[in-house]
């Protein structure tokens, strides 16, 4: 086994310590990749304190890895020794079942392979990007295009992939309206790829404090949800709104603001159940969806048309021990937009 030192959590409340913890020793088709980046998700704090289920302490969360191949497995064909890469949310799946042929392996039938929390096909339970070092199959490895720096690349790897999905599935483009509840690290992402896929996209935000950044990043318009006439001034008016946020919302009031045949799609996961009329769906042929980060090969898609539109997420860099801190801001939407770890400084006090 491969020693490697990471920040891990070693109960609800934390707080974060420095540790040693195990990779496994390559297999013919693994990567090992020395971390430089690891950003902070929303879902790392809910997995950690246990608000999606049980969790196996200590964990070491980060699902948005960029960094360099350091190793190779003996028949890996896809990356080489110095290659720019990432691992999202997935390390691996069954790679049998109908989803997995498709490239949906996040749907894969028997349950995809976390890249923490999760017990993979060699018995490991998986450590995630809160680390210096991990070993992933080359099939679940992306690569990062030059000329996305490292450290904004990171977000990508789930912030990007999780708003591309929805966006690029519901034909987000040229002639289409489109709504962004939240404007966090999935909203902001979400404004920026559907400015570049040709939307007309408005900005759903509480208040309108951060309505210049908003406009910056590529929305046309931007309402605040906390005032009444909002909801009736733009009632029946988007073919696509995408949810980002992991709070309670009046999904009622949303699911109104849709065009016919219009579609609200959840990204945001709230720990608690959403409440819906069905009524707010038959009467103009709405749908409200959910959709879940994306496959190996539509992140790479993703990746690569970031590079082409020159996107990449607004990021604040932290020291490895300033985690615990950065969590709290997060709870309190205290962030533009997106927490970055530099590995580097896993060591420091």
């Amino acid at each position: 086994m491969i020693q490697v030192n990471a920040r891990a959590t070693f109960n609800p409340e934390g707080p974060f310590k420095l540790t040693t913890i195990e990779r496994r020793e390559l297999q013919p088709h693994d990567v090992l990749i020395e971390i430089k980046y690891a950003g902070i998700c929303h879902s790392d704090i809910h997995t950690a304190r246990g608000e999606w289920g049980p969790v196996k302490y200590p964990l070491v969360p980060g699902h948005e890895i960029a960094g360099i191949v350091s190793q190779v497995g003996a028949e890996v064909t896809k990356y080489a020794v110095g290659d720019r890469v990432g691992v999202g949310c997935m390390v691996d799946s069954c790679g049998e079942c109908s989803s997995c042929h498709k490239g949906e392996e996040q749907y894969c039938l028997h349950g995809n392979t976390g890249t923490y929390g999760s017990t993979d096909r060699h018995g490991h339970y998986t450590q995630g990007g809160y680390s210096t070092h991990i070993v992933v199959t080359e099939s679940f490895v992306v690569r990062i295009p030059d000329n996305i720096p490292l450290d904004a690349a990171a977000p990508l790897l789930c912030a990007g992939i999780t708003t591309y999905s929805p966006l690029h599935h519901w034909e987000a483009g040229p002639g289409k309206k489109v709504a962004v509840v939240g404007l966090g690290g999935l909203g902001h992402m979400a404004v920026k790829i559907a400015h570049a896929m040709g939307a007309e996209v408005t900005v759903l935000s509480q208040s309108l404090k951060k309505k210049e950044d908003g406009l910056q990043l590529g929305a046309d318009h931007y309402y605040a949800t906390s005032d009444p006439e909002t909801f009736k001034q733009l009632a029946g008016s988007f073919d696509l709104i995408i949810n980002t946020v992991s709070a309670q919302i009046n999904i009622d009031a949303y699911l109104s603001l849709l065009a016919l045949d219009g579609t609200l799609v959840n990204v945001g996961a709230p720990a608690d159940p959403l409440a819906v009329n069905v009524f707010s769906l038959i009467g103009q042929r709405r749908t409200f969806a959910g959709s879940m980060i994306g496959g190996i090969r539509e992140t790479q898609e993703m990746l690569d048309f970031c590079a082409e539109h020159n996107i990449a997420s607004e990021i604040e860099v932290i020291a490895a021990s300033q985690i615990d801190e950065a969590w709290e801001r997060v709870l309190a939407s205290d962030v533009r937009y997106r927490f970055v770890i530099d590995i580097s400084t896993m060591e420091q006090a």
